[in-house]
């Protein structure tokens, strides 16, 4: 079994965090809820001591319990007198392929967001804007470059963003096919 000590919590919590708000958000509609929500997560990992099979199986509990909590939070009488929440959505929010197509989403753009982290700032900037589907017209005017900068920097980008990104290809695409 394995128990985590204070730094890898902390460094566990820093690193997960963000990703796991957006998760729970992704059910809730309610960033400061899901803010609650993966804090309780976390307080119940440190206060009830829970040890894990070993490294791996930390980060599988995290995503299945910020799922569980949100959707009793969505069942929850005060969220049902409140809001009136389709049983339909519920029970799409309740299967296995939405949690699953959710975690692999926040994986990957942690994937890609770490990878454009190690560009230059304009290379970033120019890919950042690219992927929020701005045309290098458009990405010029933003940033007040030419379009030929813009097409120099994404060339550049690319180069040193495949071979980051070629381990995450599949997963990469999965997410690109299945968003269409």
């Amino acid at each position: 079994m394995y128990k985590l000590t204070l730094k890898e919590y902390k460094s566990l919590f820093d690193k997960l965090y963000t990703s796991l708000c957006l998760f729970a958000n992704k059910y809730l509609e309610d960033l400061e809820v899901s803010k609650d929500i993966v804090q309780d997560v976390f307080v119940k990992i440190w206060e009830d001591k829970i040890e894990f099979q070993n490294e791996n199986t930390i980060k599988s509990y995290l995503y299945t319990s910020v799922k569980n909590k949100s959707l009793d939070y969505l069942k929850s009488k005060r969220v049902k007198t409140t809001d009136h929440f389709p049983t339909s959505e519920m029970e799409k929010l309740e299967t296995e392929p939405f949690f699953l197509r959710e975690v692999v989403i926040l994986e990957t753009s942690s994937i890609i967001e770490n990878a454009i982290n190690t560009l230059p700032n304009k290379c970033a900037q120019i890919i950042r804007l690219s992927i929020k589907d701005f045309t290098n017209a458009e990405i010029g005017e933003e940033l007040g470059i030419s379009v030929n900068t813009v097409k120099a920097q994404k060339k550049i980008a690319y180069k040193r963003l495949k071979p980051l990104l070629k381990d995450s290809f599949i997963l990469i695409a999965f997410i690109f096919d299945s968003t269409n």
